[in-house]
């Protein structure tokens, strides 16, 4: 059964009660990892949830749904992604979903401790859809750190609504309800403050928009989108986009734009935007934000710079990741020597009871110098470097040290096709050496 709240506003469904199909408005949830999102849509949709995995992709799905003010809402929670420019399955879907299955609200859920680095999420899905809000999450820990975030100010910045949660207390909740309802009749219309990029770019998406517009019938927020990504030039996306609107961008007057622009302007296209989105997520955060004196936080900021910085962050991790491989593999011979001896002692002791006992040999030795000397020299080399490991990568992963080490990577991964997160299986496999 779902759960119903009167003093928090909230009514969880029945699980018999109403099915996926059977709903007035459909949210996308998204979010970075680890920002709560999860645990915002585990406390609004309740037990009445459906689990699978997006058509064709590995990338597990989660919907449910939720009713409030006599509307049934349909929540699909996104994979966990820092951004939409897909350069991973993640961020395809989660681009995909937001541009192609038309939501009638898209909630980016940002991490109120680190508000700097989630806008940029949130300017990239600006370019997708107005119909978005806000919802800054984890209010109580960003005050403990003495963060304090003005969220009039960001909601006007930003110029969509922005609501302040605590994932983990329903009530506030209720707040992020409200504002998707008002949203979805109408009474609340977002008006998202795009990123503006020079001149010459702003031109050429204007013409290929006017030739785009003239040629096919799509939502108009789709327009300026499509010619970004034409400029561009992803071939990932523009593959997308011609699979899911029949689009032909090889339209000669297309091409005409696009040759005019690339000969004016003189920079790297890709690199102008996303240093103007990153400059504008920087600038509003500053403008929003405001400090407590002695704060942790000014420490993460200065530990950032040298953890990250180009001279310093590549050895730093090295180091640490010697030794980490250090700790685990000389550390290791101890405990995998004591069950290796603690092993063949019982292994002696399970040879003479059946010696005892009459079992003939051809079946001891099946049983004992095959099946159980196989399994314990497996248990007493794997098992002392996994229970090493494991713990000191959680320890890093608790003091957000791998996040850091996938930003130094990204770069390098990128030349393989893959992104800098990768490098968490790849250590993890490297255990299995």
């Amino acid at each position: 059964m779902g759960l119903t709240s009167s003093s928090t506003g909230l009514k969880l469904l029945n699980n018999n009660s109403v099915s996926d199909s059977n709903y007035d408005f459909k949210i996308a949830l998204g979010g970075n990892p680890n920002v709560g999102k999860s645990t915002i849509f585990n406390s609004l949709t309740g037990m009445h949830q459906h689990t699978g995995n997006w058509a064709g992709k590995t990338v597990e799905t989660s919907s449910g749904l939720c009713s409030h003010l006599g509307k049934n809402f349909l929540f699909v929670d996104l994979p966990g992604t820092y951004s939409i420019i897909s350069n991973s399955e993640e961020e395809e879907i989660a681009r995909d979903f937001i541009c192609f299955e038309n939501p009638d609200v898209t909630v980016i859920v940002v991490d109120a401790t680190c508000l700097e680095r989630q806008l940029n999420l949130v300017y990239q899905t600006m370019e997708l859809t107005d119909n978005l809000i806000v919802c800054v999450n984890l209010l109580d820990e960003a005050k403990k750190k003495g963060i304090n975030i003005n969220l009039d100010l960001l909601s006007k910045k930003l110029g969509v609504p922005v609501i302040g949660v605590i994932a983990r207390k329903k009530k506030t909740l209720k707040y992020l309800l409200d504002a998707i309802y008002k949203v979805c009749i109408k009474e609340i219309t977002p008006s998202p403050n795009l990123v503006k990029y020079p001149t010459v770019i702003e031109d050429s998406i204007k013409d290929i928009s006017e030739v785009l517009h003239s040629l096919y019938n799509l939502p108009n927020k789709l327009y300026r989108w499509i010619s970004l990504k034409i400029l561009d030039e992803n071939k990932n996306i523009l593959s997308s986009i011609q699979d899911h609107l029949n689009i032909n961008i090889e339209i000669s007057d297309i091409k005409r734009v696009k040759d005019i622009c690339v000969q004016n302007f003189s920079g790297i296209f890709r690199d102008t935007i996303v240093s103007l989105i990153v400059k504008n997520a920087e600038d509003i955060s500053y403008e929003v934000c405001s400090f407590s004196k002695n704060l942790s936080s000014f420490k993460d900021r200065k530990i950032d710079k040298i953890l990250t910085s180009k001279k310093f962050g590549i050895p730093i991790m090295l180091l640490f990741l010697a030794l980490i491989f250090w700790i685990t593999i000389i550390g290791a011979n101890y405990p995998s020597q004591i069950l290796f001896k603690f092993f063949s002692i019982i292994q002696e002791k399970l040879i003479l009871k059946a010696s005892t006992f009459g079992i003939p040999s051809w079946l001891s030795d099946m049983l004992i110098l095959g099946v159980y000397q196989t399994l314990t020299w497996i248990i007493s080399v794997m098992l002392p470097p996994m229970a090493i490991f494991f713990p000191l990568f959680t320890i890093l992963e608790d003091l957000g040290y791998l996040p850091r080490i996938a930003f130094n990577l990204d770069n390098y991964f990128k030349k393989a096709a893959t992104s800098g997160k990768q490098m968490i299986t790849m250590c993890m496999g490297m255990t299995k050496w």
